[in-house]
C-alpha cells in the first residue's frame, strides 16, 4: 500500500506549482532564480536517496510553490555563462576605440582631423606664390638687386614665327640682350629662331615643353616638361639652360625643391605688362613704365597662341626701351641681373 502511494503522488504535479522564471531574462532575474532555488527543498532534488527521502523532501515544497519536477541540470550554469560573451564583445570594442590615432582640432575648421603621417601629408596645404617666395627667397626670384639702375625684359611662349622674329629685330636696333623662355615644342617646330635668338647675344629660359600649369601635374609629368625641354634646347643652343620660367608662374614647393637640387633656378617676375590680355601699346606701355625698378624684371611676350594678337607688345617695346634707357636704366639679361650662369 505505501508503494502505491508514492507512484500517484510523484506521477502527477501539484496544481499550484508554477514554472521558474527562464534564465536568459535577465541577469539579475537569474540571480533571484538562484536564490529561489538554493533553499533546503530544492538542494537535496539531486540526491539518490531512498523514496522515503523524496516523499519528505516533496511535502514541504507544496506550500512554497516550489515545482516536483524531476531533478534537471542546474540552470545556474547558464545565467553564469551567457552574460559572459557579451561582455567580451563590448570590452574589445572599447578597446578598439582607445588605440584609434589620436585627433587634434583644425584651426582653419575647428573640426577634429587625424594626425598620422598619411593625413597629415595628404592635408599638407599648398603654398601660394608669395609664400614660396618668402620661405625660398633664393630659389624662387621675382626681381634683383636694387643696387645700381639695371632692369632686364624677358619674353615668354618664343619662338613663333610671326611675333618673335619682330621683337628680335627691335632687340637689334637698340642692341638690348633680354632673356627668352622658350617652350619645347615649340622650339622644334621653329629651330632656327631659336638659333637665332642665341647668335644676336640673348639668353634662353626653359619654359617647359607644352605650356600647362604645373601645379596640375603629377611629379614625373612635371620632370618630363623640364627634362625634355632641356634636351631640345641643347641640342640648338649647345647648353642647358639653368633659368627656368613655370608656366603662368605657377609651381609647388615639392617642385621648387627638385629643381633646386638638380642645379635650377627659377624666376618669374614683379613687373607684367599685361600684353598676354592683348591689350594696345599704349596699355602695354604704361604697366610697364609705371612700375619698372631698378632690379625689376619684365614680363612681356613673343608667341602665343595662333589666334593671339601681340601687336601691341611689338609696337610699345621701342618706345619702353628709349624711355628706360633715357633714365639711366641698363637694360641686361637675366644672368647679369642676378648674378648667375644661364647654363647647369
Amino acid at each position: 500500500m505505501l508503494s502505491i502511494a508514492l507512484t500517484s503522488c510523484s506521477a502527477q504535479p501539484h496544481p499550484h506549482t508554477t514554472p521558474q522564471a527562464s534564465p536568459w531574462t535577465s541577469q539579475g532575474n537569474s540571480k533571484q532564480a538562484q536564490a529561489s532555488n538554493d533553499t533546503p527543498s530544492t538542494r537535496n532534488t539531486g540526491s539518490t536517496s531512498s523514496p522515503h527521502t523524496r516523499i519528505e523532501s516533496l511535502t514541504p515544497s507544496i506550500p512554497d510553490k516550489v515545482p516536483a519536477a524531476p531533478v534537471k541540470p542546474t540552470p545556474e550554469v547558464h545565467t553564469e555563462t551567457v552574460p559572459a560573451p557579451a561582455q567580451q564583445q563590448v570590452v574589445p570594442k572599447k578597446a578598439a576605440k582607445t588605440q584609434a590615432p589620436p585627433k587634434t582640432v583644425s584651426a582653419k575648421t575647428g573640426k577634429q582631423k587625424q594626425t598620422n603621417h598619411t593625413t597629415a601629408a595628404a592635408q599638407n596645404q599648398r603654398l601660394t606664390l608669395s609664400q614660396l617666395v618668402k620661405k625660398y627667397p633664393q630659389l624662387l626670384r621675382l626681381r634683383g638687386s636694387s643696387t645700381g639702375k639695371k632692369v632686364a625684359l624677358t619674353f615668354d611662349d618664343a619662338p613663333d614665327l610671326k611675333f618673335t622674329p619682330q621683337v628680335l629685330d627691335i632687340l637689334k636696333k637698340y642692341h638690348v640682350q633680354a632673356t627668352f623662355f622658350i617652350v619645347g615644342s615649340q622650339a622644334e617646330k621653329h629651330p632656327e629662331v631659336v638659333k637665332r635668338i642665341v647668335n644676336e647675344g640673348h639668353v634662353i629660359g626653359n619654359h617647359s615643353y607644352s605650356h600647362p600649369l604645373f601645379t596640375k601635374l603629377d611629379e614625373q609629368s612635371f620632370q618630363h616638361q623640364i627634362l625634355q625641354t632641356q634636351d631640345t634646347l641643347h641640342s640648338l643652343i649647345g647648353y642647358r639652360p639653368r633659368l627656368i620660367r613655370p608656366p603662368y608662374g605657377e609651381i609647388s614647393e615639392n617642385q621648387l625643391l627638385w629643381t633646386s637640387d638638380r642645379g635650377y633656378l627659377v624666376v618669374n617676375w614683379n613687373v607684367d605688362s599685361m600684353d598676354w590680355k592683348q591689350l594696345n601699346e599704349p596699355q602695354v606701355t604704361s604697366n610697364i613704365l609705371h612700375h619698372t625698378k631698378a632690379g625689376s624684371i619684365v614680363l612681356q611676350h613673343s608667341g602665343g597662341g595662333s589666334t593671339q594678337d601681340l601687336s601691341g607688345t611689338v609696337r610699345a617695346l621701342p618706345h619702353v626701351i628709349e624711355k628706360l634707357q633715357g633714365q639711366g636704366y641698363r637694360l641686361v639679361t637675366l644672368p647679369e641681373l642676378l648674378n648667375v650662369p644661364k647654363g647647369k
